[in-house]
């Protein structure tokens, strides 16, 4: 069965007794996800510990899952390493990455946490916390592969440059702090393994000129997701090969006497396909040949991914026929609010169901309730279904946005 029919199965229970919209997402494919990662990297010269990045999608249910499986969890903000504490993770279990950490961490001093600093700023604020605490502590290296992927003549704000990297390393061996860990953090959907292959060769000239030997070595970075493609109709994963990746991990490992793990977080990966966004038409109009589907979801309110990216999409019912171009339009009063562009069957009609597919990373993240309120959350597992969010009711909409009566 594809996912298709999969998610057909899923859903078709569940439309005459959740109205829409509303997102369902599934433990089975984030299970598939990690069975296939376990299985690439079976044969690695260390061992390769999967964390799951918070921030990709911060659903508890999600969260209490991966948890049971006995796996870690990568936050990167004061509210995401609170979720990951009310979801039973245990300190050694939390890997903090993230900018500006020294704002926040104070105000929660856990022992056994495990920290990678992200500037000489922090380092200073947080060190004597670190020892006293005993984390184990890491540093996150800017290396030459990190831009912004929009404007690549600029550099990311993440990590330390080598010289300064290089500071903070003789700060902590001055404290007596060990760094167990090197981090860096390239950005999302790299296709390509050569891209890893270069940051990992720029780390490991910064451990020998350094001295440092990590037992740990961080990859920030996420493979693109499958079936998935780009607004220039260009599928982002590629090229992208698993197997590249582990072939990579045996040409490294020499470089790295000391290391005992390779850490990768692959947030998108994992759970883009775990989950989808059911919607409603309630309109239709034409316009200079092409169809407008008017629907009571779109991009401004659920799907701003979809600005630069294009998803599977899929009726309930299953209408065929001859296809129109087709603009899938949100009900928020913006012409920003396209949720896709593409050929659709005319037979499409007002009371039909569309399905975004792939809507398991960024779309919780960025949700806004811009003039309407939050969808309803459903979550999937070992075949049952159960809201774990209700959609947000008047009240609640007015009481988030601080609208409350006026004052006499």
């Amino acid at each position: 069965m594809n996912a298709m029919n999969a998610w057909r199965s899923r859903l078709r229970p569940l439309l005459g007794r959740h109205p829409a919209p509303f997102y369902l997402f599934s433990a089975a494919p984030l299970g598939q996800a990690r069975a296939e990662l376990e299985s690439a990297f079976a044969g690695a010269p260390v061992p390769v510990r999967h964390w799951l990045s918070c921030k990709t999608q911060p659903l508890r249910p999600l969260l209490e899952w991966w948890r049971r499986l006995g796996e870690g969890i990568e936050v990167v903000s004061e509210f995401e390493f609170l979720a990951a504490r009310a979801a039973g993770y245990a300190a050694p279990d939390i890997l903090l990455n993230g900018p500006a950490k020294h704002d926040w961490l104070p105000r929660h001093p856990l022992p056994g946490l495990r920290v990678n600093f992200d500037s000489t700023a922090e380092a200073r604020a947080l060190l004597p916390l670190a020892q006293r605490l005993g984390w184990s502590c890491g540093l996150r290296l800017h290396t030459r592969e990190e831009h912004d992927p929009e404007h690549p003549q600029f550099r990311t704000q993440f990590g330390l440059l080598p010289a300064e990297a290089a500071g903070v390393v003789r700060r902590f061996r001055r404290a007596g702090v060990p760094l167990d860990t090197l981090h860096f953090h390239l950005r999302t959907n790299i296709a390509d393994a050569a891209v890893y292959e270069r940051a990992l060769i720029e780390a490991a000239t910064f451990c020998q000129e350094t001295g440092f030997q990590p037992r740990h070595l961080d990859c920030g970075g996420g493979f693109p997701p499958p079936d998935v493609w780009g607004r220039d109709g260009q599928a982002v994963a590629g090229t992208f090969s698993l197997e590249k990746i582990a072939q990579l991990q045996h040409r490294m490992k020499a470089r790295f006497p000391g290391l005992e793990e390779v850490w990768l977080e692959n947030g998108r990966w994992l759970s883009a396909r775990s989950g989808v966004l059911v919607l409603r038409i309630l309109d239709v109009k034409e316009r200079d040949g092409v169809r407008h589907l008017i629907c009571n979801g779109g991009r401004t309110l659920h799907a701003l991914i979809s600005t630069w990216e294009r998803h599977r999409i899929f009726s309930m019912p299953d209408r065929r026929g001859p296809t129109q171009l087709t603009t899938l339009n949100g009900p928020t009063c913006m012409a920003f609010d396209q949720l896709a562009r593409c050929q659709l069957p005319h037979s499409l009609r007002a009371g039909d169901h569309l399905v975004w597919m792939e809507a398991g990373a960024y779309h919780l993240p960025w949700e806004t309730h811009f003039s309407h309120g939050l969808a309803a959350v459903l979550w999937e597992e070992n075949g049952r279904t159960r809201v774990v969010r209700p959609a947000q009711t008047f009240e609640q909409w007015h009481a988030t946005l601080g609208l409350g009566a006026a004052r006499s």
